[in-house]
């Protein structure tokens, strides 16, 4: 049901108003020209959320690189939130999770062609990446989590929002989880309700549409998650996720993402689970995995070695990378379970076209092309 996570610490509400009022300042210097938002000759492309945590950045950013990088040379800058390194970073196939954060690692782990790049001054970020020793020269940049960084002025801005936690039924930090006031989706050109139910009707849809109240220009698209095959730990095989059912299996579920909740959710059909979940970004210790290591052990007593395995998310396995697991013994029995993003009514062509055609028009080519015939006239 829509806005069934929501949870508003409504005696936190006084500190929601101070911390909306700082915001409204803040937004109001951008709209006023105080603070200066830059553009850029090359395609760029912000998705992002109003919310805390837990929309499916990272999932709809990979579908945009899928959908651009058949023609276009694609790079993903970031801001790669808690790695150990500062400044700007060019990621390449030897670069360590702990450099560039996790999402960025995975993406550049299922997207070697793709440029990825971290830099908290996401400005000076576009202009590395524009510079004339990248090549092949990038033809569109995705902006991952960049919807709140206003002094870069995107092409086109993507605000997804979780179907479980709807904008308008939400409250500011710290009563509520949106990090701007709901009346911020008006900044977007495109607004995504994610995560949304196979069986979601037409008429919930025009209910939420009539809810946020978008311009005519603002165009809405409703997406859902699809899981891929399940993948052993640092390998490319697969295991079918109804092989779930069929063996009987009982799975020990490690997580460290923002919104479990949709994946517990979607477990249920396939198996019993046992949840261990982290804080969002959980960088994971050896007292953790020790944690692990004993559940494993007791529900292997439990139900049979044979019948348990343990299932994580891609972003937990891209941190996981950076510790010892080797030396446990569910690490025989480690595996990520993947997901993509699936657009709901036949909509994806409205989407992929919008996308393509917005790129194509605003390439690095035709933007000097028209520069200088300008010149000329």
């Amino acid at each position: 049901m829509e806005g069934d996570h929501i949870k508003i610490c409504h005696w936190l509400t006084p500190l929601s108003w101070l911390y909306g009022l700082g915001v409204g300042v803040r937004n109001l210097l951008f709209d006023c020209g105080v603070l200066h938002s830059e553009s850029f000759d090359v395609p760029v492309i912000c998705v992002g959320n109003i919310t805390a945590g837990g929309t499916g950045k990272t999932p709809h950013t990979e579908y945009l690189v899928r959908l651009l990088s058949q023609k276009h040379q694609t790079a993903v800058l970031s801001r790669g939130y808690k790695r150990k390194t500062s400044g700007y970073v060019l990621a390449t196939a030897e670069t360590p999770m702990r450099d560039i954060g996790d999402e960025p690692f995975q993406m550049k782990r299922k997207f070697p062609s793709t440029l990825v790049a971290v830099d908290k001054n996401r400005c000076r970020g576009i202009r590395q990446l524009c510079a004339e020793t990248v090549q092949p020269p990038v033809d569109v940049i995705l902006l991952d989590d960049a919807f709140q960084h206003r002094y870069v002025s995107p092409g086109v801005s993507i605000l997804l929002m979780d179907y479980h936690r709807l904008i308008y039924f939400d409250k500011l930090l710290p009563a509520g989880r949106l990090r701007e006031p709901a009346s911020s989706r008006q900044r977007a050109d495109i607004v995504i309700v994610t995560k949304c139910p196979d069986t979601i009707t037409p008429m919930e849809e025009r209910g939420i549409a009539r809810s946020l109240q978008l311009q005519p220009w603002q165009k809405l698209f409703f997406t859902t998650f699809r899981y891929s095959h399940l993948q052993p730990f640092g390998t490319d095989q697969q295991l079918p996720l109804s092989s779930l059912k069929e063996s009987g299996k009982h799975v020990l579920l490690l997580t460290g993402i923002a919104s479990p909740q949709q994946m517990e959710y979607d477990l249920k059909q396939y198996c019993d689970f046992t949840p261990i979940h982290f804080s969002d970004h959980h960088n994971f210790s050896a007292r953790d995995l020790q944690q692990v290591e004993q559940t494993f052990v007791q529900l292997c007593q439990k139900h049979g070695a044979e019948r348990v395995m343990v299932v994580t998310t891609e972003k937990d396995a891209a941190r996981l990378t950076a510790c010892n697991t080797q030396k446990f013994t569910f690490a025989d029995q480690l595996y990520t379970l993947p997901v993509r993003v699936d657009f709901l009514d036949d909509s994806a062509s409205e989407f992929n076209q919008t996308i393509l055609d917005y790129v194509q028009k605003n390439s690095r080519n035709s933007t000097l092309l028209s520069r200088k015939n300008a010149h000329k006239a």
